[in-house]
């Protein structure tokens, strides 16, 4: 499996490490997980500088796409050229977005069939783009995922594995990454919000 998530300048670094590191824990499978951007290296919105490991473009093919938010994914969304470099197919490859990244798939037309979530702070911005907000962490509709407000990037990632690898894979990475004293019920939490979307 490959597995993109795109990173763009002044992306935010919760919503690419925390996906970036649960999504490795496939890595014993054959999940190969790189962050992509249309330029390397990019900075994120607290000033931390990472070369991305491919190009936006390997996104188009790749079997699971995560956009992430930042502080630009409004110019992103509205930028025709780097917008006709993204291909994704929601029939072929799993695509969520996590906050803000929603602008993004949005100004593709993923949203047109699909409500979304994203932050507060984006929401109205989303509604202005033509899309339904549901007012919940997380939702998905056949190939096509969204969260909303960072710490929720785990159900992201969860749905992902979920998808691609089955539920029993998606509690081991969590359970994994939960904290100690609440593993039980950080799993159990986690797959009750994205099991009714598998």
């Amino acid at each position: 499996m490959n597995i993109a998530i795109l990173t763009f300048e002044g992306f935010n670094e919760m919503d690419a490490f925390v996906a970036l590191s649960m999504l490795n824990r496939m890595k014993s499978f054959g999940w190969r997980v790189h962050l992509c951007s249309p330029s390397d290296p990019v900075t994120s919105m607290n000033g931390v500088t990472v070369r991305t490991q491919q190009s936006l473009e390997f996104a188009n093919s790749a079997d699971a796409v995560l956009v992430g938010s930042g502080k630009s994914s409004r110019d992103i969304a509205s930028n025709g050229d780097v917008l006709r470099r993204m291909m994704f197919n929601p029939d072929k490859q799993c695509i969520g977005s996590q906050c803000s990244g929603a602008l993004i798939l949005s100004s593709l037309g993923l949203f047109q069939h699909s409500p979304a979530c994203t932050d507060a702070t984006t929401k109205p911005l989303l509604i202005a783009s033509g899309a339904t907000v549901l007012d919940q962490a997380f939702y998905a509709q056949g190939n096509l995922a969204s969260a909303g407000g960072c710490l929720s990037s785990h159900y992201l990632a969860a749905w992902v594995i979920a998808k691609l690898a089955g539920l029993e894979h998606a509690k081991r990475v969590v359970d994994y990454v939960a904290p100690v004293g609440e593993k039980e019920e950080t799993v159990d939490r986690c797959i009750k919000v994205i099991k009714p979307y598998l």
